[in-house]
């Protein structure tokens, strides 16, 4: 069973980086202490096990999964689960047992925060996630584009009417500065995380700079010390933590 602080990462389409602001947001809290795990629930479009670079198999004890675990976190995703890239060709009913699978019949332990990483849009997972984790919170992921925001608005209404309360914004891709000077530019536009806020009435949590790859990096997609982003993505921990800090002092109240 899940424990702890359970955050859904979502978006209304796919391309924005959901994905990697996921990983990246658990990583970060794990270097900072925090018990995490990641849960990879985008069951068609899987991708953290190539993200976290994960080449193994998650073992089972008495009929239990124990998750992989990577830079710290504990991970749990359909792709351990399918050969050679094959596609994941199931009906909704699946896709609902699998979300419960995840939840249930893996050993997770104790807990601070448990890292959704949802496919884009309002389909069958969503829903039924907002069933079957009902205490979990969310972040919409979009980008600068407005049109992307209003796209992304829907997953955030939708979380709004199942009762989930939304932690904020993150607008990824949010302009690029190169290295050697302070110019910024906005290559998808400006404006599409505000609006987005405003229009769920959150905040923006965090607006994250596009970033050349560093070459021969063991695992790309997580952004180390080396790079802005890793300074960015620590900034977002330290905002949830103390956004969490901060709910759970009026719970105990």
């Amino acid at each position: 069973m899940l424990s702890g602080n359970v955050i859904a990462i979502t978006s209304g389409k796919g391309g924005v980086g959901k994905s990697t602001v996921a990983a990246n947001l658990a990583v970060s809290l794990a270097r900072q202490g925090k018990r995490v795990a990641l849960i990879d629930l985008d069951i068609y479009g899987f991708s953290i096990p190539k993200m976290m670079e994960i080449d193994i198999s998650p073992k089972t004890f008495n009929g239990k999964i124990i998750p992989v675990e990577s830079h710290g976190v504990k991970i749990i995703s359909m792709g351990f689960f399918i050969k050679n890239n094959d596609p994941v060709v199931w009906r909704g009913p699946m896709l609902g047992k699998m979300v419960e699978h995840f939840s249930k019949d893996v050993i997770w332990g104790e807990l601070d925060y448990c890292i959704l990483d949802m496919p884009p849009g309002t389909g069958d997972i969503a829903l039924d996630m907002h069933h079957t984790i009902p205490q979990s919170k969310e972040i919409i992921v979009t980008t600068p584009h407005q049109t992307a925001s209003i796209v992304a608005e829907r997953a955030g209404t939708m979380a709004q009417k199942a009762n989930h309360e939304i932690l904020g914004v993150v607008e990824n891709m949010s302009y690029f500065q190169p290295i050697d000077r302070s110019e910024k530019y906005y290559i998808f536009g400006k404006g599409g995380g505000d609006l987005l806020a405003d229009r769920l009435g959150t905040e923006v949590l965090a607006k994250l700079p596009i970033e050349e790859v560093i070459e021969n990096s063991p695992t790309p997609s997580i952004y180390d010390e080396k790079t802005s982003l890793f300074h960015h993505y620590k900034e977002l921990a330290t905002t949830i933590n103390l956004k969490f800090n901060a709910l759970n002092a009026v719970i105990r109240d």
